[in-house]
């Protein structure tokens, strides 16, 4: 039986009449790569905010590495790392410098600091690279640093927020290539977040949050073969006809997302012709794909991530002008 190395129960947390994170109960193993998967604004940041004990929980339960995430603060902070969504390294500083901060404020023995430095360093492509300031970092490299830091003191847990957010494609690639390696070299527990379908492939388990709850939780291969079916885009000239014709000819119930009609069929590649041969509503094309997550994700709320993201961000204005209203 694998030790827990995360475990909520019924975690909550209001902030006024909103409820950003809405109870969850979950229990990670040591050793595993998990990742909250979810829309900007799912409550993804709050649940690791909580964890980390950098928010106070509004209801519920939370352990750390075995400690009380309310209780024990100072005993998880000692057995975690973590890497913000915003950079948190000093720019001003060289990227050694950094790290021998951290170890101080963790009281890092003095005889470790060199090898763990070394060893960190090396682990995310950095040592040559030690005794330049970090202002003259890219993007990428910033963040691979902001990865050494938090492991530089053997943490059991690593959060990582957002870890590749704002990068380009090619260096978030190279990012979870690091991430990869940092499995196979420590003994350590990944819990992420993130709104990118293709890094949530790389988890051993995913959650898919929605507005503060988990909506699905298990390996990514098995989320994906319980949607078992294909998605087809149709793109048309009448949106709301193309539905309307789906329902009324194949008995199909399609959605509006992301600008295209999409419906999900048993074997797609057989179900275009069929389309084609009987749609009263001109095709300008069709694009048939096998099961993603963002399937699974549409699957349990009728819309892509993408979408869920814009209506997530309308909600949140909509709570700022109440509260400006209200102040006035």
């Amino acid at each position: 039986m694998a030790h827990e190395a995360v475990a909520m129960d019924g975690l909550r947390k209001r902030y006024g009449d909103f409820e950003a994170v809405r109870g969850i109960d979950l229990t990670i193993d040591a050793g595993e790569t998990f990742g909250f998967l979810g829309p900007n604004g799912a409550g993804k940041s709050t649940a690791i905010g909580m964890l980390c004990t950098l928010i106070k929980p509004t209801g519920g339960q939370a352990r750390v590495a075995g400690f009380d995430v309310v209780r024990q603060r100072d005993d998880v902070r000692r057995n975690i790392g973590l890497v913000f969504q915003d950079t948190t390294v000093d720019t001003y500083l060289s990227a050694e410098r950094n790290l021998r901060l951290h170890a101080e404020l963790y009281g890092i023995p003095r005889a470790v600091v060199e090898p763990r430095l070394r060893q960190v360093l090396d682990m995310v492509g950095l040592w040559e690279r030690r005794k330049n300031k970090v202002a003259t970092f890219s993007g990428g490299m910033r963040r691979r640093l902001e990865i050494a830091r938090g492991l530089m003191h053997s943490p059991r847990v690593l959060f990582l927020d957002e870890p590749t957010v704002g990068l380009d494609p090619q260096t978030r690639s190279s990012i979870w290539r690091y991430i990869r390696e940092l499995k196979q070299a420590e003994d350590i527990t990944i819990f992420l977040t993130t709104h990118y379908m293709d890094e949530a492939e790389y988890c051993d388990r995913i959650a898919i949050m929605e507005q503060g709850k988990i909506i699905a939780l298990d390996t990514p291969e098995a989320l994906k073969a319980s949607v078992g079916k294909d998605r087809v885009q149709i793109h048309t000239d009448d949106d709301t006809a193309a539905i309307t014709a789906l329902r009324e000819h194949f008995g199909l119930t399609a959605v509006l997302a992301e600008g295209t009609v999409t419906v999900s069929v048993e074997h797609g590649e057989e179900f275009v012709p069929r389309l084609f041969a009987g749609f009263p509503v001109p095709i300008r094309a069709v694009n048939v794909s096998r099961p993603t997550l963002d399937d699974v994700f549409m699957s349990y709320t009728g819309t892509t991530i993408r979408d869920a993201e814009t209506s997530a961000t309308d909600r949140g204005r909509e709570r700022m002008q109440k509260l400006r209203g209200a102040r006035r």
